[in-house]
């Protein structure tokens, strides 16, 4: 294993990376070189090929930074006694370093300590594929010595972005009409950064690995086939409630808490995702039904089994991954969905300490005559419930406001609220 090779291969291939392609600045870029302004160790969490390496690149641009991927087939037997001599052969290429990026190093059992006597003079940066590392060692070891961000595949914004797509504030209605047709594209092809170069035949590569290498091995799990067809009856099912007693019969595994295990698996490889029904009695909340999301549209389209198309639901889940994408910069938000015993349902409730602050209705309504009034009246029935006037209805195209039971109510095409900075 020549590690002075591996390094200047990999700082190669992010070199060649930024030459030959138009990178973009993700839009939490400066978020994330704000909090890792001082001797720090920031740690980048995300879903496999969402474009970790490269913005932990972006990261250490213009900085005396050294930069390590774990996830390298010539680094296999590698242990913790091997990383001082990778900080070595760092500081022999590059001299003197103020930034270290250590890309996938969860790979390496025990990294944390090495973690943490970095960070004590260096700023760090730590990518991982897989949420349960900030817990156990380094939750521990690091409590209140670390900061994280979480990176999604691309917003709709930097999709527009990486096709060359400028916005103006003001966009007119040729200029909308584009912007609708790339949000098709977009809805039908997700937002991994590859499938730009590649071609949509990469995402069921990506998905299977991240069964594969990212759960599967990760966890010893036995029952492969059973597991399989969870995640793709989850993906299948996006936008929808779900219970672990009727996951359970559905794929034929007997234990409830096998079920709960693998979702949180899933969840854990930033795969899926779930909102609590919201409660103010917190029993009552964790005993009701969860509604499940994809982190991608492009793996639904690309995994699930489906009838035919469901705008309606698709419009669901990215507005479910935007606010998603706002925990990351607002952390005091908590984002939930409201059903009550009618069956009267809000999509998401936002909530922020104490008060709800915004409640949110999405429906494919290109004109307001296909927005069904029960959408309007269990707005205006949670509205009074939870105590909260903002309220907002993402509809496909319709644009326009009304009052309903003196609650005036926003109507904003999705294209909209997903450009909302």
């Amino acid at each position: 294993m020549n590690l002075r090779e591996i390094i200047l291969d990999q700082q190669k291939e992010l070199e060649d990376i930024e030459k030959q392609e138009t990178l973009i600045e993700r839009e939490n870029l400066r978020l994330a070189k704000g909090y890792i302004e001082h001797p720090n160790l920031l740690v980048v969490m995300g879903i496999r090929r969402c474009g970790k390496s490269v913005f932990s690149y972006q990261i250490s641009k213009g900085e005396r930074a050294g930069y390590f991927n774990f996830d390298d087939e010539r680094l296999i037997g590698m242990d913790h006694s091997d990383l001082n001599v990778v900080l070595k052969t760092l500081y022999m290429i590059h001299g003197d370093l103020d930034m270290i990026v250590l890309d996938e190093i969860q790979n390496i059992e025990g990294w944390e300590i090495f973690a943490n006597r970095l960070r004590r003079t260096k700023r760090v940066v730590i990518t991982g594929s897989n949420s349960n590392m900030l817990e156990g060692d380094l939750s521990t070891k690091l409590t209140g010595r670390y900061l994280d961000i979480t990176l999604f595949p691309f917003s709709f914004r930097e999709y527009l972005n990486s096709r060359g797509m400028v916005l103006r504030d003001d966009l007119d209605t040729k200029d909308q009409g584009e912007v609708m047709k790339m949000l098709l594209g977009y809805m039908e092809q997700g937002g991994f950064p590859e499938v730009k170069k590649i071609g949509r035949a990469i995402i069921p590569l990506i998905f299977n690995n991240i069964l594969s290498r990212d759960i599967i091995s990760k966890n010893n799990i036995r029952k492969r086939e059973s597991f399989i067809r969870l995640a793709k009856y989850l993906i299948s099912n996006h936008s929808t409630e779900i219970t672990y007693r009727s996951l359970s019969r559905i794929i034929g595994v007997d234990r409830i808490q096998t079920v709960s295990r693998w979702i949180e698996y899933l969840q854990e490889a930033y795969l899926v995702f779930t909102l609590e029904r919201f409660n103010f009695k917190l029993k009552e909340q964790f005993r009701a039904p969860k509604k499940v999301y994809c982190v991608d549209s492009g793996i639904i389209n690309s995994v699930a089994f489906r009838s035919g198309p469901d705008e309606g639901r698709l419009m669901e889940n990215l507005v479910a991954i935007q606010l998603q994408r706002y925990k990351t910069s607002d952390r005091d938000i908590e984002v939930y969905y409201w059903k009550d015993h009618e069956q009267r349902e809000v999509d998401f409730v936002l909530k922020r300490g104490t008060s709800v602050e915004k409640l949110i209705q999405v429906t494919y309504a290109e004109i307001r005559d296909d927005i069904r009034d029960r959408e309007l009246i269990s707005l205006c029935i949670a509205s009074e419930l939870l105590r909260c006037d903002d309220l907002t209805v993402i509809t496909w195209t319709y644009e326009g406001y009304e009052v309903m039971n003196e609650k005036r109510i926003t109507f904003k095409p999705l294209w909209k609220f997903l450009l909302e900075r």
